[in-house]
């Protein structure tokens, strides 16, 4: 990555005047199920971004459905990893994406644990 790339994708990510950030983690569907009151994804992106998130983090389903071009431009980070409580353990974490496709959805930066 160049390191404009590199600039453009943290001042996504990381308020220019501050240096701090505000990720809100919205990756809790794919292990957990559907949460309750999350059924618009789009509006409560938008939702995050005008209360002041820098950024937010999901799987690869939230850009196409709740992520940019649609209210305020907030920062993605895409988790690349994924489990599920419903398996017979919820803490085995596997691969469920690259960061190469990532990047294609617009990712400005990756997780995984």
């Amino acid at each position: 990555m160049s390191e404009i790339g590199k600039s453009v994708r943290m001042e996504r990510i990381f308020d220019r005047s501050t240096g701090n950030t505000i990720i809100v983690p919205m990756d809790h569907g794919v292990g957990a199920g559907p949460i309750k009151g999350l059924i618009d994804m789009p509006e409560t992106v938008n939702k995050v971004a005008q209360g002041g998130a820098n950024a937010v983090l999901g799987h690869m389903g939230l850009p196409k459905y709740g992520h940019r071009g649609y209210g305020h431009d907030i920062g993605l980070i895409i988790h690349l990893s994924a489990s599920t409580a419903l398996g017979p353990d919820p803490n085995h974490k596997v691969l469920v994406t690259t960061v190469e496709e990532a990047i294609k959805v617009g990712a400005d930066a990756v997780s995984v644990h």
